[in-house]
């Protein structure tokens, strides 16, 4: 009777952890440059002293959905969205290289260069700096041109170049807070002038809201279920229990 009851709460505990992780996905469908993350069931025998008769549930990530978003025109010279393969480096929390799809570029009033979530853009020697400008330009290929407060319109000069990258994907791995950063041991890439960007423009998240919500449904039913063999499991208990007594 125990391995029943076992099963289905080891069953209903998983669930809730896998609605966990899709309800994150589900909220962050409009999230700018988000990559939705995998989930899956698999049985993981108990080991320990003895024989393993006893198996539970066990959900995990075993990875991250990195196809691209859709390319969504804006107007606004500092969104930039990578066009095909690639990644903009930035600097994480922790003060090291990370990566992102995100392009809502703003300017900080230090005059840093940073993402929508306060994240510093990266150049080939650093965080990047834009001095004030009548007129900023991103071209192709990350570089950043400027037309200096009260120059001639047709000047423009030159202040940096985002780092653009596309290391192996297989090197990457997801941080809790959406960046992308690489496996331990492996060297951060050097800037690749493959890497496109189109200014104007955003990269949407790449969850699919309908398949969510969809999935949410699938994961609430199972755990009803989970929570009915529990329920059922207990009765069979305490019959077994009654019957024992008038024997």
């Amino acid at each position: 009777m125990d391995r029943s009851l076992y099963i289905a709460m080891s069953g209903a505990k998983q669930t809730l952890l896998a609605q966990t992780n899709n309800s994150h996905n589900l909220a962050n469908a409009q999230t700018t440059g988000f990559k939705a993350d995998f989930e899956q069931f698999r049985s993981m025998p108990v080991f320990g002293p003895g024989y393993p008769s006893r198996v539970y549930a066990m959900a995990e990530r075993p990875g991250v959905d990195l196809s691209p978003g859709v390319i969504q025109s804006t107007g606004r010279n500092l969104d930039v969205a990578v066009n095909g393969d690639g990644w903009i480096a930035v600097q994480g929390s922790d003060g090291k290289e990370a990566y992102t799809r995100a392009g809502d570029l703003r300017i900080s009033p230090e005059g840093l260069l940073q993402t929508g979530t306060g994240l510093q853009i990266l150049g080939d020697d650093g965080p990047l700096a834009i001095p004030e400008a009548d007129k900023i330009e991103i071209g192709r290929d990350g570089t950043i041109s400027i037309i200096p407060v009260g120059d001639d319109a047709s000047t423009l000069v030159e202040v940096g170049r985002i780092k653009l990258v596309k290391p192996n994907l297989k090197d990457l791995e997801k941080l809790n807070d959406g960046l992308l950063t690489l496996k331990p041991h492996i060297p951060a890439p050097e800037a690749d002038a493959s890497v496109g960007l189109v200014q104007g423009s955003l990269e949407s998240s790449n969850v699919n809201a309908i398949s969510a919500l969809v999935e949410m449904i699938e994961l609430s039913r199972n755990f009803e279920l989970q929570v009915k063999v529990m329920k059922q499991a207990d009765e069979n208990s305490g019959t077994s229990a009654k019957l024992m007594q008038l024997a």
